[in-house]
């Protein structure tokens, strides 16, 4: 029997190609919900964004792609952000040139990603991202355009190119719908993004549960926007997040880590941790933290408020942050409770407790969140420091306040001092006293050249009896 399956392909090629000839735009495919039928255009002389304003890199590769012939936008998140008298931390172009064709223009231009392919031009250390417009996803073009979805309805590869109406239907929220044209300075506005702003409120182009399953990202995004551009979230953006929440499980840990840093170490991480814990992303992003969300009247919810608006208050005060601290005190409870299940049931002593622990909770973690070894291995020092810090004397003083993450330890001292059970503050905060004065050059050889008394647990590594509960060093803070 006559296999039809080359036939079929054929079909699609040819009704694919009578579909370009005759427009994108059919009766079957109708416009997303809040895209306009024509762009908004606001001439140069009713906006506020000058050329001033731009970066001198972003102009140059601009002004290039348009004397070349191309069309030329600056786009989305850097053009919301002008309108808002927000500097712009980067600057993104759209244009109708296709990667490689924008390779051609520029020397120092490299072709990224797989699933959109990208053009980065280089000017140093800055870096200017060069995107073509993005297309529709048509069944009868996908495998000749290279778009791809899971089962889920994920995408997993999209170099789908198209032209700027399209494009501007493909971007997430209305806000990001904004371009900045190079030939006439006039922004095209396609679904009232500038009316959005003017209003406060945080709107999806297209139906958010279908954008969602595309890219569950987008409900971080939508979290960090609002925060971000102090924006209400629109019921239709809002309402199907904790039921598509989950999905995060199916996005690659690094691409989430990524996320993590741009929610938590840009001036509104409490903010947006109580958002993405009430819409229960949180806990798909730190799943061993789900149980303390449950009492926020207790020490391990407690710290993780303080640790969010301690570097909120840091970075406000232009001050640097590292993520290896931020992690260090996100985990630090997980990392007592495994540390207590270790001595109580292998009789191990703190110090080992503490090194088998943290190889365990950082493992489990960064199945979710991968948090590169580069801040893992900090947080980890952090951590053991806490130990020596409770149990140094004479030359032990001076060598660890010597110590390159000395100041990291003392300053996460002071955390757990701030946010201890009512049983631990006042020995944390001797503790913390201790340190602080240590450091404002308390004389060598007085009183105060050891650490204040603590209980002992047992030294060495001997197991105990299987009867007898090991005793818990004051370092070890159990789980409330």
């Amino acid at each position: 029997m006559r296999s039809y399956k080359g036939d079929t392909t054929i079909i699609k090629r040819i009704k694919a190609l009578a579909k370009r000839a005759l427009g994108n735009t059919t009766p079957e495919q109708p416009l997303p919900a809040n895209i306009l039928a024509q762009p908004l255009v606001i001439p140069r002389d009713q906006h506020p964004i000058s050329r001033k304003d731009i970066a001198e890199p972003a102009l140059k590769v601009l002004y290039r792609l348009n004397k070349a012939g191309y069309d030329a936008y600056l786009v989305g998140g850097c053009v919301r952000d002008l309108l808002l008298g927000i500097q712009p931390k980067d600057f993104d172009v759209a244009t109708n040139a296709h990667p490689e064709q924008v390779k051609k223009l520029f020397r120092n231009c490299r072709l990224v990603g797989r699933r959109f392919r990208l053009a980065h031009i280089m000017f140093g250390r800055e870096i200017i991202e060069v995107a073509t417009f993005r297309g529709h996803h048509d069944d009868d073009q996908d495998s000749a355009n290279h778009a791809k979805s899971d089962a889920k309805g994920m995408l997993v590869r999209d170099n789908v190119y198209g032209s700027i109406e399209e494009d501007a239907q493909r971007r997430d929220f209305t806000v990001n719908a904004l371009y900045y044209n190079i030939a006439d300075f006039a922004i095209y506005d396609f679904a009232n993004g500038v009316r959005d702003i003017d209003n406060g409120v945080l709107r999806m182009i297209g139906d958010p549960e279908t954008r969602y399953r595309e890219d569950p990202v987008r409900m971080l995004r939508a979290i960090r926007f609002a925060t971000k551009l102090s924006m209400r979230m629109d019921e239709s953006v809002a309402t199907p997040i904790r039921q598509h929440a989950q999905l995060l499980q199916n996005i690659p840990p690094a691409r989430l880590f990524e996320e993590c840093l741009k929610l938590f170490t840009a001036g509104k991480a409490l903010a947006n941790f109580e958002l993405l814990s009430d819409y229960h992303l949180f806990q798909q992003l730190f799943p061993m933290l789900k149980s303390y969300l449950q009492t926020p009247e207790e020490a391990p919810y407690q710290m993780l408020r303080q640790t969010f608006s301690d570097t909120d208050a840091r970075i406000n005060k232009g001050m640097s942050i590292t993520p290896a601290y931020l992690f260090a005190a996100l985990l630090w409870w997980p990392l007592q409770a495994r540390m207590e299940q270790l001595m109580f049931e292998s009789g191990l002593p703190a110090f080992d407790a503490m090194n088998v622990a943290a190889a365990d909770v950082i493992g489990r973690q960064v199945q979710t969140v991968a948090v590169p070894k580069r801040f893992t291995i900090p947080a980890r020092e952090i951590w053991q420091l806490q130990q020596r810090l409770e149990r140094a004397k004479g030359k032990r003083v001076q060598t660890l306040l010597g110590h390159p993450k000395f100041r990291a330890a003392y300053d996460f001292l002071v955390l757990r001092a701030a946010t201890a059970t009512p049983l631990e503050r006042k020995q944390l905060n001797e503790l913390a006293s201790f340190w602080t004065k240590q450091q404002q050059g308390a004389p060598a050889g007085s009183s105060s050249d050891s650490a204040p008394a603590k209980r002992r647990g047992r030294r060495g590594g001997r197991r105990r009896s299987n009867h007898q509960r090991p005793r818990r060093r004051n370092n070890d803070s159990s789980a409330s």
